[in-house]
């Protein structure tokens, strides 16, 4: 076979660059050197490892493993390559046939060199596999890297920069948005989770908080697409917010969260921070809240807890049904009589107070997030500091625990 490599290898050229056409690139004379190096490298090794089976491919492998990592390189798949193989490989085959009947080679010889090619080719195309798998590993792993590192700079206090963001955004090849959306993750994801969600979506779930950016939040089907990706997993999604506030965004995801966990707003598949901002604003400032509360019901005061549920619930009820007794009774599910007399016993408290629009107001605000907390598990309004003594002499505190 010697003798005749460099007329197979002319012949392998042509008919790959015919068949191939990602290999057909007319006036690139340093891409043909490369191909011709190629195959020049196989056809010789090829027939060393006739010679002697036990010679090393580590040569020969090593160039197939790097042709492999340059065509993840050019963003190419193996296809182009992996045909080119077959091709050449027909065309030695062809030629290995033609000399093998020209010098009455025995069938058994033919066969151990046809076995052996197939080896060959094998090894070949395991060797490219294995280099464009490294390639398009470390791509992907250097691309997440600057899309955790973009998230970081999205969600910096303060922001940065438009011009990096920009130049980050290029790099990390996430188109800016007009709009985004940021999500606080309520529990620790695995990493690998990331493959679920959509491609332009900003993913770092090895956060203190796993965190997502979600681009143009409002777009046709975006919404259900997000809920399709967070199934199963406690998320809050903030605000839709210009791309440089998206910092904003993902701070009131995570204090949305925050009230989720504690269970003062209800976890119910994905949930919007837009749809309980009433509560975000009562929860604000927890001090001032408790403040007020402490301030507004104090009449309640020196009652049993029970006695202050209940006339806490009346008086909410009242203050938000237009102060309509039967409105009351309807929603609270108990008789107009006894809204009636609870309403007595309220008027008694809090005398004057429940004619001012004003002090109507604080009251209402602070028995929204009494009933808020009372739905959560060890929550209280006002932290049991301060106790008043019943009447009947034992210490009696207005606060839930």
């Amino acid at each position: 076979m010697r003798p005749h490599l460099d007329e197979v290898a002319d012949e392998m050229m042509q008919e790959i660059q015919t068949r191939v056409r990602e290999y057909d690139r007319p006036g690139n004379g340093t891409y043909s050197a490369t191909l011709r190096q190629a195959v020049e490298r196989v056809l010789h090794y090829f027939v060393d490892r006739v010679a002697d089976p036990d010679e090393e491919p580590a040569n020969v492998t090593d160039f197939f493993r790097s042709m492999g990592r340059g065509e993840a390189g050019e963003g190419r798949s193996l296809d182009a390559m992996q045909t080119a193989m077959r091709v050449g490989g027909m065309i030695a085959w062809r030629r290995i046939t033609e000399g093998a009947d020209a010098l009455q080679v025995q069938p058994r010889t033919l066969g151990a060199v046809g076995e052996a090619l197939m080896l060959f080719q094998d090894e070949l195309a395991h060797a490219a596999a294995e280099g464009f798998s490294q390639a398009k590993a470390e791509v992907a792993g250097e691309m997440q890297r600057r899309r955790k590192r973009l998230l970081d700079l999205l969600f910096a206090d303060p922001p940065a920069g438009a011009e990096a963001i920009a130049d980050l955004a290029a790099a990390a090849h996430w188109p800016l948005p007009r709009t985004v959306a940021a999500v606080a993750l309520g529990r620790q994801v695995r990493d690998d989770r990331g493959t679920a969600f959509p491609p332009d979506v900003l993913a770092d779930l090895t956060r203190r908080t796993p965190s997502l950016i979600i681009p143009d939040p409002d777009g046709p089907g975006r919404a259900k697409l997000v809920d399709r990706a967070l199934a199963g997993t406690p998320a809050v999604v903030g605000p839709t917010v210009p791309v440089m506030e998206a910092g904003r965004s993902f701070q009131w995801a995570r204090k949305t969260l925050c009230l989720v966990q504690r269970g003062v707003i209800e976890a119910g598949g994905v949930v919007r921070s837009v749809e309980h901002m009433s509560t975000l604003i009562l929860f604000q400032d927890e001090g001032l809240t408790t403040a007020l509360a402490d301030l507004r019901l104090a009449p309640l005061s020196h009652l049993r807890p029970s006695q202050q549920d209940r006339l806490a619930e009346t008086l909410l009820a009242w203050l938000q049904s237009g102060r309509n007794a039967n409105e009351v009774a309807m929603r609270l599910h108990v008789h107009p009589q006894t809204v009636r007399y609870r309403l007595r016993q309220l008027e008694e408290l809090f005398g004057d107070q429940l004619l001012d629009p004003d002090l109507r107001f604080d009251l209402e605000i602070v028995l929204r997030a009494r009933a808020l907390l009372a739905a959560g598990p060890g929550e209280h309004l006002i932290p049991p500091a301060r106790a008043v003594a019943g009447e009947s002499g034992e210490v009696v505190s207005f606060r839930r625990t």
